[in-house]
């Protein structure tokens, strides 16, 4: 029989943190701290299964979980000796969601469950607190009223204002009891009138209406976006979890606070967070008050007068340090941690891996392998290799001018420039039509997370370096200003002021996320240096991959780049972009509109010594690395110009007329141009072209050899082959050009001729081509395409539906198609290696650079894989990862 809830609390618990999947993170951690015979209040986890189970039976519980519950809220009953719905003793719960994926922010939570009309009254007697009692009340009914029954929580907070207006404060632990019992009325009533129907009284109505909104939250629009983006399956399901209530809203001696064991924006090996005194969780996070710091160190690093925890509860304080020091030992891993005191009494209400940005990531790991936590193997598999694309990006010029006009807190790291919008939506918009924004807020919430996604930056008037804003910047790599509390924000307006500064909605700002620093205007930026933490970790992970990593680039500027990320070598050269040039494209248009192939040749002689010149560029810098060469691949159409004025310039320099390009342009398009007059088929028709491009590389891989007495071995690749025969055809003559340069430069050349694989075709017949080519080079862009039948330039159109219907877990032009695409990689490399023993087998298509498809090309054994030269740090860890995941497979 299945069992569906597992409970925890007084120095034990049925779960453990190996039940991750099953309990959710939180579920899981709350069980290996009372494992531990950590201070945790008493509860229990519905687990993932009762979510999945939930929407598999359209929205029903299954059978025996209510007893389950029933006997669970026993079991905390009989730890705290309070009890559930008891108008003298009451129970207090609260109800939090708990995928197995930290999703801050993203699902609901519902706390100081159980008070009602008579219920607080106990409270009010038990805790010899009135105030306290109803300001948890109040509490409960706006967070209730909004996450179970969709009254808007701004309407609360109205309410909340006006009282404080009327009674002449701002903040809220100015309030009285009298003034806290006459907003519950008021809450009472908006419930009411919002909802037709009274709130509810009954503590287990209230229960399951928790339960179920949190299951519910699963799929809110916010928790799809937010898995999409981090590529969460929504087959996961959420764990729900119900603990006893403990307050840090019982006065001065109470507090409560989120902190990380390590800094996790720099990675520095100290106590990071906030607390509040006399408040609850959602007052830290939410931005509503200013948090205090944890430490004395921090406060007066920040210049705050306000006291930290450790010199107003130091008691309290040494107690959580331990607590912290504990924790890490134990995992092994910076942990982020949630923390209540209650009267002078410590409560621990959650740990996890904190999320950290890849600076501080790289910074723990290399430290926590000095300090002997853990080995070099683990600290490479700490890191996800998409956030080093935070480190390999420009950051502000310390030089440059600022025009600072204000600051706030360094809440993520990183700098950003662009136009100011007020709301995630336009954000959105202006991301899509190729604008760079920064989201400016009162405060984020995570309705706001399509927009954060789309900003460089964000910057929040309110909130703290645990704020919302604050945790999914760091997340996301984005830059992000927090409690900027100069600025004064009217989305009316749309603008901004500060210090006299108005600054309206398209103005563009800067900030500075490592700062804090707000700048009016654009500043100028720095390349990064890719030294200390991050060579230490590079070297670990050169030392353990074993495929190589190759870069995909046909300018100096990117071949140089790509050898100061490391790469070995380049896996693609497009010539056809170097055939854009403006000194370029006149030659190759007149090749184009030429009546014979005389004409052809005369005008390719004007490439000739330009493209010798980009290749002698290449073997340069690369020195004796392998370049892989693509010749000609897109249809010659694409050259020719579409409007009339450039039309009639082409025929003027040509001298040629107008109706002669106009013909040729005509006779050149193509119904399906991606399947059409391309790749090697240009060879076939037109082989002068490829000639002269074979010139061109051994020529220049003669001059480099003479200059640098450097062996230089071209990788020469025919695009787009689908038979034996093509590759035969073109190799000949290819073979004749090197043994005419060769005997002209007086230089031997050694070179390789192989083919890209980005047909089925090709895929199918890989043994026969295997036999004439020397090399495959997996084109993964094309060989998707033709696979799915699917144009990757449309295919945003629809791919999301099938994303959100299941259909395709991810984007195919993102990550390997595994069963489909990845079939057909895995049938060509082995009939490839059967008919050419010691085949060179690499991939050079996007999928190069994602770490999902690095994993699987290393299952295949691939020899390297090439991607964009930003992306050459992000291989080199994925590809090392996947060799320590297949090591054992490999024996």
């Amino acid at each position: 029989m299945t069992k569906w809830v597992y409970t925890f609390g007084d120095g034990k618990a049925e779960g453990t943190a190996e039940l991750r999947t099953l309990l959710g993170g939180k579920g899981a951690n709350l069980a290996e701290m009372s494992n531990l015979g950590l201070p945790v209040p008493p509860g229990f986890t519905l687990s993932t299964e009762v979510c999945t189970t939930f929407y598999d039976i359209d929205h029903q519980y299954p059978d025996g979980l209510r007893n389950e519950v029933a006997s669970a809220l026993a079991h905390i009953e009989k730890i705290t000796g309070k009890r559930f719905g008891d108008a003298h003793n009451p129970l207090l719960v609260s109800v939090r969601s708990g995928a197995r994926a930290s999703m801050p922010g993203m699902m609901d939570t519902v706390l100081n469950l159980g008070l009602n009309d008579e219920t607080v009254v106990g409270l009010a007697t038990l805790a010899g607190d009135t105030r306290f009692a109803y300001d948890s009340y109040r509490r409960f009914i706006q967070m209730y009223s909004d996450v179970v029954l969709g009254v808007d929580h701004h309407s609360f907070e109205e309410i909340l204002e006006d009282a404080k207006m009327e009674k002449g404060v701002t903040m809220d632990t100015d309030l009285e009891a009298d003034d806290w019992k006459a907003v519950v009325a008021d809450y009472l009533a908006l419930t009411l009138r919002e909802t037709g129907k009274p709130f509810p009284q009954d503590p287990i109505e209230q229960l399951w209406g928790a339960i179920g909104a949190v299951f519910g939250s699963w799929m809110n629009q916010r928790a799809k976006t937010y898995r999409r983006l981090h590529d969460i399956p929504a087959s996961w399901g959420t764990a729900v979890n119900i603990q006893a209530m403990v307050f840090g809203n019982m006065g001065d001696t109470s507090a409560t606070g989120v902190a990380f064991t390590r800094d996790p924006s720099t990675g520095e090996r100290a106590y990071y967070g906030e607390f509040l005194v006399n408040a609850q969780g959602e007052d830290v996070v939410a931005g509503i008050r200013t948090p205090q710091y944890l430490t004395k160190a921090a406060r007066e690093g920040a210049g705050s007068t306000d006291p930290s925890m450790q010199e107003i509860m130091p008691v309290t304080f040494d107690e959580l340090a331990k607590v912290f020091d504990r924790l890490e030992k134990h995992y092994k891993d910076m942990q982020d941690i949630e923390f209540t005191v209650e009267r002078g009494r410590l409560w621990m209400l959650q740990t996890r891996g904190g999320k950290r940005t890849t600076k501080a990531a790289l910074k723990i790991a290399v430290d926590m392998v000095a300090e002997g936590l853990i080995t070099q193997e683990d600290a490479m598999g700490r890191i996800d290799p998409h956030g080093l694309d935070q480190l390999l990006h420009p950051t502000l010029d310390p030089a440059a001018e600022r025009n600072v006009i204000a600051r706030g807190l360094p809440a993520s790291p990183g700098a950003a420039s662009g136009e100011v919008v007020f709301n995630a939506d336009e954000a959105e918009k202006l991301n899509k039509g190729g604008h760079n924004v920064i989201l400016v807020r009162v405060e984020t919430s995570p309705e706001d997370i399509h927009g954060m996604h789309a900003a460089e930056g964000i910057l929040t008037a309110r909130g703290g370096m645990t704020s919302h804003a604050a945790v999914v910047a760091r997340g996301m790599g984005r830059a992000c200003v927090a409690g900027a509390g100069t600025v004064r924000i009217s989305y009316d307006k749309k603008e901004f002021t500060t210090g006299g500064v108005s600054v309206k909605a398209g103005d563009i700002i800067t900030i500075d996320g490592s700062t804090g620093e707000i700048m009016l205007g654009a500043v100028a930026t720095v390349k990064p240096e890719l030294t200390g933490d991050f060579a230490t970790l590079m070297s670990w992970a050169d030392n353990i991959r074993r495929m190589k990593v190759r870069a995909n680039a046909e300018t100096p500027a990117d071949a140089q780049a790509a050898r100061d990320f490391g790469a070995e070598g380049i896996g693609l050269c497009r010539t056809e972009h170097m055939f854009f040039d403006a000194g370029r494209i006149l030659a190759v248009r007149e090749m184009i509109l030429a009546k014979d192939e005389d004409g052809r040749r005369r005008a390719l002689g004007k490439l000739l010594p330009e493209q010798r010149k980009d290749f002698t560029e290449l073997f340069r810098i690369m020195a004796g690395l392998p370049v892989t060469i693509r010749l000609l691949d897109p249809p010659l159409h694409e050259f020719l110009p579409h409007e009339e004025d450039e039309i009639i310039g082409v025929a003027q320099a040509s001298g040629v007329s107008v109706d002669a390009v106009k013909a040729r342009i005509a006779e050149l398009s193509e119904s399906n141009p991606m399947l059409g007059h391309r790749g090697c088929r240009l060879g076939i028709t037109y082989p002068e072209i490829y000639e002269m491009q074979a010139r061109a590389i051994f020529e220049a891989a003669a001059a480099v050899m003479k200059e640098s007495g450097t062996s230089i071995t071209p990788e020469v690749m025919i695009p787009l082959a689908a038979t034996k025969a093509e590759i035969d055809i073109l190799k000949e003559r290819i073979d004749g050009v090197a043994a005419a340069v060769s005997e002209e430069a007086q230089v031997r050349l050694d070179y390789l001729v192989g083919t890209m694989i980005e047909l089925p075709r090709a895929a199918l017949r890989a043994g026969e081509i295997a036999k004439s080519a020397e090399f495959f080079s997996f084109g993964t862009n094309d060989l998707t395409q033709t696979t799915f039948g699917i144009s990757r330039d449309d295919a945003a159109r629809f791919l999301w539906a099938y994303q959100e219907q299941g259909i395709l877990e991810t984007d195919p032009f993102v990550s390997i198609d595994r069963d489909g695409v990845g079939e057909l990689v895995k049938l060509a490399a082995s009939r490839g290696r059967k008919a050419r023993a010691g085949i060179k087998l690499g991939i050079c298509g996007e999928h190069g650079g994602d770490p999902a498809s690095v994993a699987f090309f290393e299952e295949v054994g691939l020899d390297y894989v090439s991607c964009s030269p930003f992306r050459v740090p992000i291989a080199r860890l994925a590809a090392a990862q996947a060799t320590l995941k297949n090591a054992p497979e490999r024996g």
